[in-house]
């Protein structure tokens, strides 16, 4: 899944919301659920999620939703194989950008 966002030090909840094309409640929910996301909190209490907040956003969004996994299998699949994970979803992801990068090359052509 190729997520298209500005280059930004932190990002609302809302607009993660758009670029994933969930509810903001979603986000909020696995906040709370899963403990890889960390996203600050400002005086209001409204969370800002940095680039790594978006990445494991990424990575739980296909756990769920592209996958199929249960909240209680991501959290155990996402506990067992720490760091392996991410390594691998970040490669799938950077080649995903490739992908897209070229196809639109392809159409200009």
């Amino acid at each position: 899944m190729h997520i298209d966002l500005p280059k930004k030090l932190y990002y609302s909840i809302g607009e993660l919301s758009k670029a994933f094309g969930v509810k903001n409640s979603l986000i909020r929910f696995w906040d709370k659920e899963f403990d890889i996301l960390k996203p600050k909190k400002n005086a209001k209490g409204n969370r800002k999620f940095t680039k790594e907040d978006v990445k494991n956003l990424k990575l739980i969004y296909n756990l769920v939703k592209e996958q199929g996994y249960t909240l209680d299998g991501a959290k155990t699949y996402l506990k067992s194989s720490k760091g392996k994970t991410l390594n691998n979803f970040e490669i799938i992801a950077k080649l995903e950008s490739i992908k897209d990068k070229l196809m639109k090359i392809k159409s200009q052509i």
